[in-house]
C-alpha cells in the first residue's frame, strides 16, 4: 500500500519545528536547504494540503501541519523503537520475557532479579504471570510463559524441558485462632477436618489434569484464585487447609493463624526452574542463571539437595 507520508518527510518536519527554520533543519540533517524545501513541497502536493503558512517572513505550521507533525512524532518514535528492537533481536535479546511463578511462592521473590536485570539497560519487556498447581507447567508447555519458577515434579508433562532444582516448600495445616479446630485434640483426624470447608486455590491449568492436594472426599470447599486469597480466608476462619510455611510465618507469629498437627502430615514439595530446552534467548538465560543462584529465594525454600 502506497502512502504519501514518509518517515523521511516527518523527520524533516520535526527538524524544522525544533530548529525554527528550513536552514536549521538542513544543518541538523546534513542536507542543503533546497532539499529540505523540496521534501516539504512534495509532501504538500501529495497531500493536497498546506503544511506551512508562508504569508509572513517565517514559515509557520498550519493547523493541519501541526496535527500532522504531532501525530507523526508518534510514528517516528515507533519507527525508532522498531529499528532498535530489530537490532536487539539480531543480537540475541528477546523483546519480551514472560516469567510464570507458582502461587506457592510470592511475586516478590522475583523482584531482586528483575531489579538487577533493569540495571543492564536492555529494553526487554518483562511480564510476571501467576499460576496455581499444574497451571505452572501448563503455561510453559503451551508457551504462554517462557520460564517458570516453582514448577513441581508431580505435574510435569511429557516434553523436552530443562529443569533446575530450587529447593523444597514445607507445609503446615493451619486454622484461624478462633476456629473450632484451633483447640481440638491433636493429631487432627480426617473426621475432625472434613466437618469444615477446605480452603482451595483453583488450579490454573487449561490442558493438563488439575491438582487438588489435601482435600477429603466428602469435604466441602471454598475456592479462590490464588494462595494469597487462600491464606486470607483461612485467617478469616472461613476454611481450613495446608499452607506453605514460609508464606505464613508472620501470621503464625502474630496468632492470626494456628498450626495444628495432623494424623497424616504433608511432605514438602520440591520445586524447580523450568524452560523449554530449545529456548536460549539472552534475557531468558540471564534470568535462568540468576534465579538458579538467587539468595532471595532462601527465605521461601528449604535448600535443594546437593
Amino acid at each position: 500500500m502506497h502512502t504519501t507520508i514518509t518517515i523521511d518527510a516527518l523527520k524533516v518536519l520535526d527538524a524544522i519545528d525544533r530548529k525554527g527554520s528550513f536552514a536549521g533543519a538542513a544543518g541538523e540533517l546534513f542536507r542543503v536547504p533546497s532539499a529540505i524545501s523540496y521534501t516539504v513541497q512534495k509532501l504538500e502536493e501529495d497531500l493536497n494540503v498546506n503544511v506551512f503558512d508562508r504569508s509572513g517572513h517565517k514559515a509557520i505550521l498550519t493547523p493541519a501541519g501541526r496535527y500532522l507533525l504531532e501525530e507523526g512524532r508518534s510514528l517516528l518514535e515507533a519507527a525508532e523503537n522498531l529499528a532498535h528492537t530489530t537490532r536487539q533481536v539480531a543480537q540475541g535479546w528477546e523483546t519480551r520475557l514472560r516469567i510464570g511463578f507458582n502461587s506457592l511462592l510470592p511475586a516478590e521473590c522475583l523482584f531482586p532479579a528483575i531489579k538487577a536485570f533493569y540495571q543492564l539497560g536492555v529494553p526487554v519487556d518483562v511480564q510476571i504471570v501467576e499460576e496455581v498447581f499444574a497451571g505452572a507447567w501448563d503455561a510453559l508447555q503451551s508457551r504462554r510463559v517462557d520460564l517458570v519458577i516453582g514448577a513441581d515434579q508431580l505435574s510435569k508433562p511429557a516434553g523436552n524441558f530443562t529443569t533446575a532444582a530450587l529447593g523444597k516448600i514445607p507445609f503446615v495445616f493451619a486454622v484461624a485462632a478462633n476456629h473450632p479446630l484451633a483447640k481440638a485434640e491433636e493429631p487432627l483426624t480426617e473426621a475432625d477436618i472434613s466437618r469444615f470447608p477446605a480452603a482451595v486455590a483453583a488450579d490454573t491449568s487449561r490442558a493438563l489434569p488439575p491438582g487438588h492436594a489435601g482435600i477429603f472426599r466428602r469435604q466441602r470447599t471454598l475456592t479462590v484464585t490464588n494462595i494469597d486469597q487462600k491464606i486470607a480466608i483461612q485467617e478469616a476462619g472461613l476454611g481450613v487447609g495446608w499452607l506453605p510455611l514460609p508464606r505464613i510465618q508472620d501470621a503464625l507469629a502474630s496468632g492470626r493463624l494456628v498450626a495444628r498437627n495432623v494424623h497424616e502430615p504433608r511432605a514438602p514439595i520440591a520445586v524447580h526452574l523450568a524452560r523449554h530446552s530449545d529456548a536460549k534467548g539472552k534475557a531468558l538465560m540471564w534470568f535462568w542463571n540468576r534465579l538458579s543462584q538467587e539468595q532471595a529465594l532462601s527465605q521461601w525454600l528449604q535448600p535443594a539437595p546437593s
